[in-house]
């Protein structure tokens, strides 16, 4: 019962969050300067004699319903939104729902690769690293994750297509796929893997090392609690002090940077996909920001609203998982 009304105020929460930010995004795209009826026009301003094109003009303000008041506009907004209806892409020429669904799959896709590299390289390193602490191993390796969580991730991105790419020419610069190939099936998965290795190596850097610090710090700290020595007494095995007593009491704080990070790696992914150009939401919003294509642009930042939101309730029942002691009530 009280997990049920936990959960219930953190979604109302998220509703008046929601609704607050979309608010202020409203407002900005409102204050932008320009004309976004002239920017969907296009060239018909010039080619189009100056009445038939105010004729043009009006019929597209009216279509748009930007002759209403700015409450109206909004509430509009919101409903066609919270219907499935993005509005109309300037850019594309296109409704927003018809050009999302493709650079919303690549964008999930390099982020779940990115996320299953990171967590495989990062706890189990995390872990030897605070069991062999201040060993040889130990020090090399903090070096190497605190230069990868410092250095800026298009500087890496640089660096990676100068390498791997240019010198030593493995992997693709950019892209999703061979240009001119219309393959299907495996040929088509693997090709796509192949353009994927960089942009995901370049994204896993920082939050291998970010993480790996994460897991070591919280692994010391839970290694030096009396219960663990009284685990060690009591003749149980090493690895089942660490990995079954330690490591799940270590799991609290990593879950918070775990979660954060996720949510992080998605707008990050914004730069990377840009660089490698990825065509996933990233490169999208940026392109969509150039050409002023503000229902683009609104759909965005709509979609790592709810995604930053979502990642918070998710995180307080990650803390209930890892831990039975904590209450969602508290």
């Amino acid at each position: 019962m009280g997990k049920g009304r936990y959960l219930l105020k953190r979604l109302l929460y998220i509703v008046f969050v929601f609704f607050i930010i979309s608010i202020l995004m409203f407002a900005i795209y409102k204050c932008m300067p320009g004309d976004p009826v002239d920017i969907m026009l296009g060239d018909s301003k010039t080619s189009m004699k100056p009445d038939a094109y105010q004729a043009l003009y009006d019929q597209t303000v009216q279509r748009l319903g930007l002759d209403k008041p700015l409450p109206v506009q909004y509430f509009a907004w919101m409903g066609n939104m919270l219907t499935g209806n993005f509005g109309y892409s300037t850019q594309y020429k296109k409704e927003v729902i018809q050009i999302i669904s493709s650079p919303m799959t690549n964008t999930i896709l390099l982020n779940v690769f990115t996320m299953i590299v990171v967590f495989l390289i990062s706890i189990p390193l995390g872990i030897v690293t605070a069991v062999r602490k201040n060993g040889v191993f130990d020090k090399v390796v903090q070096v190497v994750t605190i230069v990868g969580y410092s250095i800026p991730s298009f500087i890496i991105a640089l660096l990676a297509i100068f390498t791997f790419a240019v010198k030593i020419p493995i992997f693709p610069i950019s892209g999703v796929k061979t240009a001119g190939l219309d393959a299907g099936g495996m040929q088509g998965i693997l090709d796509m893997a192949w353009h994927m290795v960089l942009p995901v190596l370049v994204m896993s850097v920082s939050g291998i090392g970010g993480i790996t610090r994460y897991v070591r710090a919280s692994m010391i700290d839970v290694l030096r609690m009396d219960y663990i020595k009284t685990a060690r007494a009591k003749g149980l095995r090493e690895k089942t002090v660490i990995y079954i007593h330690a490591f799940r009491n270590a799991l609290i704080p990593v879950v918070t940077i775990t979660t954060w990070w996720i949510i992080g790696l998605f707008g990050g992914s914004i730069v990377i996909e840009s660089v490698f150009l990825w065509p996933g939401l990233g490169k999208m919003l940026i392109d969509s920001l150039m050409q002023r294509d503000f229902a683009v642009v609104l759909t965005m930042q709509m979609f790592y609203v709810v995604l930053s939101l979502a990642g918070n309730v998710l995180m307080d029942i990650a803390y209930t998982l890892v831990d039975p002691r904590v209450r969602l009530e508290n």
